[in-house]
């Protein structure tokens, strides 16, 4: 053998190992390629799972709020079917449940994560606003808990709900669709791959051939893994399908709740309507039958009064003395009817709530007697509330005498004052707030359950039949109301009765109203300023003559006249000390007059007599004189002569806010 062929035979060799050496390493490098395939063609089929996964489980949760809501309303309108309470609760709690393991599932998907933190969110809104129907229900507040469920069914929580959980679904149906899209593209890149095995397993022999089986195995992987993939399909197709049956069956079960919610609330309006119409003939009733008591003794009182006037004078004032004691009961029944209807005109100040209890000792012990013993137990941090001071103790008195006609007369009585911070509904319709309690505890017989449950009822008493009109706690009821506060009841039969008044605790400064001295039935004195001349408007032709009678008889020069204009006309032509004038006149009301007067002359002295106030007009009443028909004439001296004497300063009205009364 030569040197060159010995060369020859070398290089020869030297590329066969070359060859060789290629070709495992393209071997090698196949292999690699097949193992990346496999693993990325499983983690694109582990994606898909996953994909269906979360998209099973968000059609899971809307069917099981679905469920959940649909138990409440039927509860909502039931409220004796237990059943559908419990359905609700245990179904809302398995939907929070499947949220839990929803966000789970999308822990490493950070956009898919924070769309189920707001899920979580507003599934928690929505619990509150069920949770609301939810306990009406419990407490036995039927007709609330239909207008909850109702709001909670309107509200943009429950659609935004069910968007969160379709957006979710949609992101991950998107996904799956990118998933299958990588799983087709890896099968395909290893068959690709097994074929370039095949080659290079005829061309390597052994290798070939242990390629080939690789590429074998990788083919009946790929398959199984097409195969899986064609049955998760069809699974959830056929998922899809069942969550559509279920979804037109809970509309149509929907739909079926709806009309019976309409036809619910027609029925209740109805009966609603019933109700009040009895409600209504019991008032006439009551009002009828005591009036007709009342008059009688005043008819009753005149005439006999008037066939006795030529006979002993002693016999004729007994008569009249009767009348005028009907009269003013009738009078007192009005007021009552007022604060019951909350119509009755409040003038409100700043009142220090234990002072002023205190300072009733001597009243209730006149009122209730030597044998009932009186315990105060006053906070001496009571809060101040703003509230019109004799209408309080006026129903502390009330409340005070019906103690002791439960007592018989004889026991303890216990006044208490304490600051009590409450939240919504605790007592009655209250709001969330600062209050001061009035407490008034007896020792007497205690009240029935249905005692209780009719105690605001308009003339309902238990008392023996002239001992009470039984509108004493509806006026309680009425003012309490009217000032922004509550009344709750506490009894037990056979123990003793507590009736609480709470009213808003205030920051408020003194009051600038003033109320007269005879609408507090303080007494009456007949101070005068004779020669005063003063101008009368009243638009009723009866009482303007009894007015005119009275202030004449009071030595005052009176001019009088019936409406606005008219007293416009005679102020501009004459002068006048005082102005007394009526609130509800037609064309112009009283307080419209005063306006105009007072804008042409400050300085005259002003004095409102009025029978009623709506509610809301009390504001304009400050800095003026106010009297309440019907009144006598000493009340009308007393009320003239406050109103001559004021000065101007105190009589002004702040911001120039007219009167009204």
């Amino acid at each position: 053998m030569t040197l060159g062929e010995e060369r020859t035979f070398d290089w020869g060799r030297g590329w066969a190992a070359a060859g060789a050496f290629l070709a495992t390493l393209i071997l090698l490098g196949m292999v690699v390629l097949v193992a990346m395939s496999n693993k990325a063609r499983d983690a694109a089929l582990e994606s898909e799972r996953h994909a269906y996964d979360v998209n099973l489980l968000t059609r899971n949760v809307d069917a099981t709020l679905q469920r959940s809501q649909n138990a409440l309303g039927t509860f909502v309108l039931d409220e004796k079917a237990a059943t559908s309470g419990n359905i609700y609760y245990s179904q809302w709690r398995l939907a929070g449940e499947q949220i839990i393991q929803l966000d789970k599932l999308v822990a490493n998907d950070r956009q898919q994560s924070r769309r189920v933190d707001q899920l979580e969110y507003l599934y928690r809104q929505r619990g509150t606003e069920f949770a609301t129907a939810a306990r009406s229900v419990s407490g036995k507040n039927g007709t609330i808990a239909i207008n909850f469920y109702y709001a909670a069914t309107q509200s943009p929580v429950g659609p935004t709900l069910a968007a969160k959980l379709t957006e979710i679904a949609d992101s991950e149906r998107a996904a799956l669709e990118t998933h299958m899209a990588q799983t087709q593209f890896f099968s395909a890149r290893a068959d690709r791959l097994t074929d370039y095995l095949s080659w290079l397993g005829m061309l390597a022999g052994v290798g070939g051939i242990i390629l080939g089986s690789v590429a074998i195995q990788a083919l009946r992987q790929n398959a199984a893994a097409r195969s899986e993939a064609d049955s998760e399909y069809e699974r959830s197709l056929a998922l899809e399908q069942a969550v559509a049956e279920r979804t037109r069956e809970l509309s149509v079960a929907n739909e079926s709740l709806k009309a019976e919610a309409i036809e619910r609330q027609a029925a209740e309006a109805q009966l609603r309507q019933v109700q009040k119409m009895e409600a209504v003939g019991q008032l006439t009733g009551g009002i009828a039958h005591d009036f007709n008591n009342m008059l009688a003794v005043v008819v009753g009182g005149i005439d006999l009064a008037r066939r006795r006037l030529n006979g002993p004078r002693r016999e004729v004032m007994v008569h009249l003395n009767n009348a005028m004691e009907g009269a003013t009961r009738a009078a007192a029944l009005t007021r009552r009817l007022l604060s019951f209807a909350r119509s009755e005109p409040l003038l409100p100040e700043r009142v220090e709530s234990s002072t002023l209890v205190a300072g009733m000792s001597d009243l209730l012990d006149r009122t209730l007697g030597e044998r009932i013993t009186i315990r105060n137990r006053l906070a001496a941090d009571a809060w101040p509330t703003f509230v019109d001071p004799h209408q309080l103790e006026n129903a502390i008195v009330n409340l005070a005498v019906n103690a002791r006609d439960a007592m018989d007369g004889f026991g303890t009585l216990v006044i208490e004052t304490a600051n009590v911070t409450l939240g919504a509904n605790a007592v009655g319709d209250i709001q969330p707030g600062d209050y001061i309690r009035f407490a008034v505890s007896d020792t007497g017989c205690g009240m029935t359950q249905e005692t209780l449950d009719r105690a605001f009822e308009p003339f309902f008493t238990t008392k023996p039949v002239g001992k009470g009109t039984g509108l004493g706690l509806s006026q309680i009821f009425g003012f309490a109301h009217q000032s922004g506060g509550e009344v709750g009841i506490e009894s037990v039969l056979g123990e003793g009765t507590t009736v609480s008044i709470f009213l808003p605790r205030t920051d408020a400064p003194a009051s600038t109203v003033r109320l007269h001295p005879s609408m507090q039935q303080r007494g009456e004195v007949e101070a005068t300023v004779p020669g005063a001349r003063i101008l009368l408007v009243e638009d009723d032709p009866r009482v303007r003559a009894a007015t005119m009678g009275a202030l004449e008889d009071l030595d005052y020069e009176p001019i009088a006249c019936s409406s606005g204009e008219e007293a416009i006309t005679l102020f501009d032509s004459q002068t006048f000390d005082l102005v007394i004038s009526d609130v509800i006149m037609p064309e112009m009301t009283g307080p419209e007059l005063i306006r105009i007067l007072k804008a042409r002359r400050d300085d005259v002295a002003i004095l409102f007599v009025t029978g009623y106030v709506g509610e809301g007009e009390t504001d304009d009443l400050a800095g003026y004189e106010l009297l309440r028909k019907p009144f006598t004439v000493g009340a009308l001296a007393s009320a003239v002569a406050s109103a001559l004497m004021r000065t101007v300063s105190e009589s002004r009205p702040s911001g120039g806010a007219a009167a009204a009364g």
